[in-house]
């Protein structure tokens, strides 16, 4: 039995006021296997924040748990600011608002300056109000493209990118130090907006969001003369009246673009897409039915947080075909570099920024532009970083594109996060740009193939189980740096990327150079003629991801290629 697990129990049982949670802790009474599983561990606050089931516990979300993590952010907010302040905003999902609420009375009673959205706000829309306002921090209460029973809790720092490592590490010592019982301060909200404690953040904030998107367009003569047919879904999330406005702003013509109506309003429960992902096929079923009776040239999806961006195109057998989030980025990556080259505003030297794991095909594509790849660690606030550094440089203008593999893009430095809202924007006038030339985004995709060979990019996932299954996955990555393949589905392996070590090993040449980014437990491993593999552990859960991409002349070639490499890599790892 684990008598710590049962001792928060019964301290939250003898505690607890809240009649939900009170019931929760009732109905468990007795269940040791349940117990365990809701008090056996503590949520972790990382760069990422929160994120968890819903109910009571100390290992879900719920008002505890977003009370002791906003009191261990005050603290840490009062020590590091003279006068601090927070923006705070929320999606679509079960308890959203009230943790939003929650958060800010805690604030207010810390003595935090807080400004509120007064209904669901997307994501980008938070760090665009947090840059806006001046703010010492932002929350933003979701948990982005997760199934229905999870919620989190995300904080921004200054710049309007989520927190750092050594920021959040900062907070999460705060957070340890705090009872959910003893230690929160809070007062009323309607309290805390009287005394002017609390703001509600006003309709300009929205407005000036709007223009800053708009004004990122490359061709705005282009929509209203276009007849792309357009399927919008918010997949009831926060999305739904931002990038339909930008839709119209743009001036598609009213009947060219639809919504999906069981997708449209707010719905917690995601009814008809009870895994919100705009990466997966089942979310769009619903915008397909629609399609034998307005046949769409482009489907736009949005995640629930309105962060990330999927899209199905319309092929001329009138099938739909899905577009990766690494095709995606290539499409837009071409598009912009290419159309600003044309229109004379692509800057000198323009950048290109993307994450490790992010196909390679983005940086053949920038280097024929002209343009510089940065290669980052797997996380956008990486991204709002080094905006921010170019910024302050003076030279914010030569950022042109960010994105990571995971369907996130943004093209502005607006925010500091990815941005759907701009990404919806920019792939409508994509798509009516390539319309007019009788092209469709999957043709020019495979046009891009062509040009620089086929880019099969895969991803494994390994998940363990057990008590000992974050051990075993540590060991795995252990095992793997202490003995480095040789070779890898027969190819020999050419180059060694160690980012925990901080070392690039250039084993044809024999040389080794310094890796200048933050240390990371990730491995690459490069193969010949431009194919890889990047093992690295989650940070939430016990599981190890394998990112493979094959580089051949063909997809025919690619897929047995990756097939390969797939078997041997869970033999390299060990995995059964």
């Amino acid at each position: 039995m684990n008598f710590e697990a049962h001792s928060k129990y019964n301290s939250w049982l003898f505690h607890e006021t809240d009649p939900a949670l009170r019931a929760e802790l009732e109905a468990i009474k007795g269940n040791n296997s349940e117990i365990e599983s809701r008090f056996g561990a503590d949520l972790e606050f990382g760069t990422g924040g929160l994120r968890g089931v819903l109910g009571a516990g100390t290992d879900r979300m719920n008002i505890r748990s977003v009370g002791r993590a906003t009191q261990g952010l005050a603290a840490y907010l009062n020590a590091n600011f003279a006068n601090p302040s927070c923006a705070i905003g929320y999606d679509s999902r079960h308890c959203s608002e009230e943790f939003a609420r929650t958060s800010a009375c805690i604030l207010a009673a810390n003595g935090v300056r807080v400004w509120i959205y007064p209904s669901l706000r997307p994501t980008p829309m938070l760090s665009f109000a947090v840059r806006r306002l001046h703010c010492s921090s932002g929350i933003v209460i979701t948990a982005s493209h997760n199934p229905s029973q999870y919620n989190g809790y995300k904080c921004y720092d200054s710049n309007g990118y989520q927190m750092t490592d050594e920021a959040a590490a900062e907070t999460f010592r705060y957070i340890k130090a705090v009872d959910p019982y003893k230690d929160v301060r809070t007062m009323g909200f309607e309290e805390a907006i009287v005394s002017g404690l609390v703001s509600y953040i006003g309709e300009e904030i929205d407005n000036d969001f709007y223009n800053a998107v708009l004004g990122l367009r490359l061709d705005p003569e282009l929509p209203a003369r276009s007849d792309l047919k357009i399927i919008y879904t918010p997949l009831n999330g926060a999305g739904n009246i931002p990038v339909r406005r930008i839709l119209s702003d743009m001036g598609f013509p009213e009947d060219n673009v639809r919504v999906v109506l069981s997708q449209e309003k707010p719905d917690g429960d995601f009814p008809t897409c009870p895994y919100p992902n705009p990466e997966i096929r089942q979310v769009f079923e619903e915008a397909f039915a629609m399609t034998s009776e307005f046949p769409a040239d482009l489907i736009i999806a949005t995640d629930p947080d309105c962060d990330r961006v999927g899209l199905a195109v319309r092929r001329p057998d009138g099938t739909y075909s899905l577009l990766t989030g690494n095709e995606t980025g290539c499409l837009l990556a071409d598009y912009i570099l290419s159309r600003r080259a044309e229109l004379g505003t692509l800057p000198q030297s323009p950048i290109v920024v993307k994450t490790i794991v992010t196909t390679p095909l983005i940086s053949a594509i920038t280097a024929a532009s002209g343009g510089v790849i940065y290669d980052l660690l797997t996380g956008f606030k990486y991204i709002g970083e080094l905006i921010t550094t170019l910024e302050k440089a003076g030279e914010a203008n030569r950022f042109v594109f960010g994105l990571e593999e995971s369907y996130g893009y943004l093209t502005g430095t607006h925010v500091r996060d990815k941005d759907a809202v701009n990404a919806a924007m920019l792939t409508a006038e994509m798509a009516a740009y390539y319309k007019e030339r009788g092209v469709d985004l999957r043709e020019r995709m495979e046009q891009l193939y062509a040009q620089y060979g086929m880019y099969l990019c895969t991803q494994q996932n390994f998940q363990f189980a057990g008590e000992n299954a974050m051990a075993r996955m540590q060991a795995i990555m252990t095992g793997l740096r202490a003995n480095i393949p040789t070779q890898v589905a027969g190819l020999g392996v050419v180059s060694v990327a160690d980012y925990l070590e901080g070392t690039y090993k250039d084993l044809a040449a024999g040389t080794v150079t310094e890796i200048t980014l933050p240390k990371s437990n990730v491995i690459s491993l490069g193969l010949p003629g431009g194919s890889k593999v990047i093992i690295r552990p989650s940070g939430t859960e016990p599981k190890v991801k394998a990112y493979i991409t094959a580089h051949c002349a063909d997809r025919a070639d690619a897929v047995v290629l990756t097939d390969l490499i797939a078997a041997d890599i869970k033999k390299i790892l060990g995995i059964e």
